[in-house]
């Protein structure tokens, strides 16, 4: 029997409707949904354990896989099937997770995991913007407590005009590329690039953004309506003890609020705030604590919180003893690793990055398979973050998702500074060496110092800023170059990065519901100020890129032959190429695209590239009718010379075309080793030979006349009035047309 499928349509200003419906497949899973977008189709689902897990946070898991047989592709790899997620789904992870996230009661500690599939793809829907909308329906759908429908869009700007969710191909043309997770009422996280864009301009994407989510978020409603909306389930909530709340918040606030106010640095602050904390455990008996250690913990924490941020509010004091609008100090420095194609050292407040350049060739390029995308990367950074940057010691265990997502937004603020026919690919690493707040943004600028270093042309130079809030009520702090307390503490975590001209990306969550954008205004206007004051740094320690790469790291030229003669570059069994390569200590590439064939030759010494390059031009060179050229004797003939235009490239120049008198022996004339001009006359229909011209290039003799060529005819006419003359008549009257003809289809 067909189940009953409920369903709501989404009509949208750009592109296909997005339809909503549940009620078909995935029937165990506590709310499942099909979100559907032309040929796109995603399976959200979720599920959620009914017993707590006993940890004092939300074990929320977020999965995006995209199915290869969507797109009717085979995965790649050895074992062809779909591994561990990529890049590009973690990023999707991300997004969905930190909108999400917030929005689950504080109390819920119960696991819970929402898992998106794309099932069918269509080539012009992007399916990382329907993630959202599939995440948020399968909650409103299920019986797990959850605050409000939210969603998620993505907005580009194409001609001036904001597009909603565009196709990829929009996208190439667009000055924007941000994704809004929101719900009806607020605006809860932003991310993407721009092409230097101002802050007004940000907010105005946003806002579009905005008005398309709160229509999904009444579809998502008006669906639970249709099939019925379930029973919010109940749950073992966490312990509270009323009592020991206002003991611990009596004893710890003012201690707390004097530690605050001093403004020390993170270690020192650290360990009075333990020191403290352990003062206030021994303040209750052996038998509370053993039973109530981890509320006493709960309730320092909570106090914790509440008396920095009163210190914030209050006294417009942080934590390290700045004022809202301070920069912690900056040192920086450049070409420090000394075997690096391009190095730089970022350092801000304890905070520090070390990133560094490789330069390479196409084939160093990142290749991107996901049954959505397929391409290269021609420029990527990588973001690692290991324990001792925080003190901690601790296993790695991979790249983890929170390094993909830094690494991912840092390459997305530098990326559009570089040329786009920068003949390189361009690997960037950032090593974060201490971590106090804001490292992204750290990579970013130490990212741009190393380019630079490197020697390659950056359009302009780019910093970055993290910036951070405190709200109550009406009351509120814009912070900027936030610490990591203060992140870990504040409403709002927002890292922007930008040129002197405008924004190039950026990425905010918000932790509080009906953040106005009056604030978010104040709060760009206040980065944009910080941005412009760690630029300065930035140029004082290298105020444009290096005239040249290092002379030890790669050079490269790139150029373009017809692709008719890609073939003779390579050679058979690609033996001229791989002559060319070792003879000139080169890595040579050759790519056919558009009908030409794109060639990179790459190396450490210019001189050795501009041989290999030398080569391929003797490879291609054809003369032009009519142009004169200078020609080396390389053999000499009874009847003329052999001369070469380029190595490999030689014709006959007939004796008869030395002079214009007549010449009886060439060896009289020219010798092997003699260079001359000649004038190259085109291909003799005749011999179908290549023809040149020595005296074509002489002065004429006084009263030298050209003769004109005899004709064919002529000729034959002079031939038939001899015939005519000696009785042939008789033969030339009989028609050729009356003699037998042989059958050729007979051969």
């Amino acid at each position: 029997m067909k189940p009953q499928v409920f369903k709501q349509v989404i009509k949208t200003d750009n592109g296909p409707d997005i339809t909503i419906e549940t009620g078909a497949l995935a029937k165990q899973a506590h709310g499942s949904v099909v979100v559907t977008c032309g040929k796109t189709m995603l399976l959200g689902t979720v599920v959620s354990s009914y017993k707590s897990t006993g940890l004092d946070f939300l074990p929320l898991t977020v999965d995006f896989r995209e199915k290869f047989a969507s797109a009717g592709k085979y995965p790649g790899g050895f074992f062809k099937r779909e591994a561990r997620p990529n890049d590009g789904e973690v990023l999707t992870m991300r997004l969905v997770d930190r909108v999400l996230r917030p929005l689950f009661p504080k109390d819920y500690h119960a696991e819970v995991q929402v898992m998106i599939q794309l099932m069918s793809h269509d080539e012009n829907v992007m399916p990382d913007a329907l993630a959202g909308l599939a995440a948020s329906t399968a909650l409103q759908l299920s019986d797990i407590p959850f605050e409000c429908a939210i969603s998620e869009v993505r907005v580009g700007r194409v001609n001036g005009e904001f597009v909603i969710n565009p196709s990829f191909e929009q996208l190439e043309e667009s000055d924007i590329d941000m994704m809004i997770g929101a719900s009806a009422d607020s605006v809860m996280m932003v991310e993407g690039e721009m092409d230097e864009i101002s802050e007004e301009e940000m907010l105005d994407a946003i806002k579009a953004a905005h008005e398309a989510i709160k229509v999904q978020c009444e579809a998502q409603l008006a669906l639970v309506e249709q099939v019925g909306r379930k029973e919010v389930r109940e749950y073992e909530g966490e312990d509270e003890d009323a009592d020991i709340e206002a003991k611990v918040a009596e004893l710890a606030y003012d201690k707390i609020y004097d530690i605050a106010k001093k403004g020390s640095a993170k270690h020192e602050r650290s360990a009075a705030f333990s020191e403290l904390k352990e003062e206030i455990k021994a303040t209750f008996d052996e038998e509370t604590q053993d039973e109530k250690g981890d509320l006493i913990s709960k309730y320092f924490n909570k106090t914790h919180k509440k008396a920095v941020r009163d210190v914030l509010l209050k006294e417009g004091i942080r934590l390290d003893g700045r004022k809202t609008t301070d920069i912690r100090d900056i040192w920086c420095e450049v070409d420090y690793l000394p075997s690096t194609h391009g190095s730089a050292i970022f350092s801000r407040g304890e905070t520090q990055a070390l990133a560094t350049v490789t330069l390479g060739t196409s084939r160093d390029a990142n290749i991107i398979d996901m049954a959505s995308q397929e391409g290269e990367e021609r420029f990527y950074l990588h973001y690692n973050f290991p324990p001792f940057s925080t003190g901690e010691a601790r296993p790695l265990r991979g790249t983890s998702r929170r390094e993909v997502g830094h690494g991912n937004l840092a390459q997305r603020a530098l990326k559009r500074m570089l040329p786009d026919e920068l003949p390189y690919t361009v690997r960037v690493v950032s090593e974060v060496l201490e971590s106090n707040g804001s490292s992204s943004m750290a990579t970013v600028c130490a990212g741009t110092m190393a380019i630079m270093d490197a020697g390659l042309p950056m359009k302009k130079p780019v910093s970055g800023i993290a910036m951070g809030l405190i709200t109550e009520g009406d009351n509120y702090a814009v912070l900027s170059d936030i610490l990591g307390d203060e992140d870990h503490l504040g409403d709002m975590d927002f890292k922007v990065t930008g040129t002197e001209d405008g924004i190039t990306a950026c990425q905010m969550d918000i932790k509080v519901k009906g953040l106005s954008y009056e604030i978010l205004t104040n709060a760009l206007m206040q980065a944009r100020d910080g941005r412009m004051h760690i630029l300065g740094k930035l140029t004082d320690t290298i105020e444009a890129p290096r005239e040249d790469v290092k002379p030890h790291a790669p050079k490269m030229e790139s150029m373009e032959i017809d692709e008719k003669y890609i073939g003779a570059v390579i050679g058979p069994g690609g033996k001229i190429i791989q002559e060319m390569q070792k003879e000139t200590d080169t890595v040579i590439n050759i790519e056919e695209a558009d009908g030409k064939g794109i060639i990179e030759i790459a190396g450490t010494d210019r001189d050795k590239i501009n041989a290999a390059k030398e080569r391929i031009n003797n490879i291609i060179f054809e003369p032009e009718v009519g142009s004169i050229y200078t020609v080396k004797v390389v053999k000499m003939l009874d009847f003329g010379a052999v001369v070469e235009f380029k190595p490999g490239k030689e014709t006959l120049l007939h004796v008869s075309e030395f002079d214009y008198k007549r010449i009886e022996d060439p060896s009289t004339v020219l010798s092997v080793g003699d260079e001359l001009d000649v004038k190259y006359m085109g291909v003799d229909p005749r011999t179908k030979k290549q023809k040149v011209s020595r005296k074509a290039v002489l002065p004429k003799p006084e009263g030298w006349e050209e003769r004109p060529p005899r004709r064919n005819n002529d000729r034959n006419d002079r031939g038939r009035g001899r015939d005519d003359r000696r009785g042939g008549g008789r033969r030339d009257d009989r028609r050729r047309d009356d003699r037998p003809r042989r059958d050729k289809s007979d051969d």
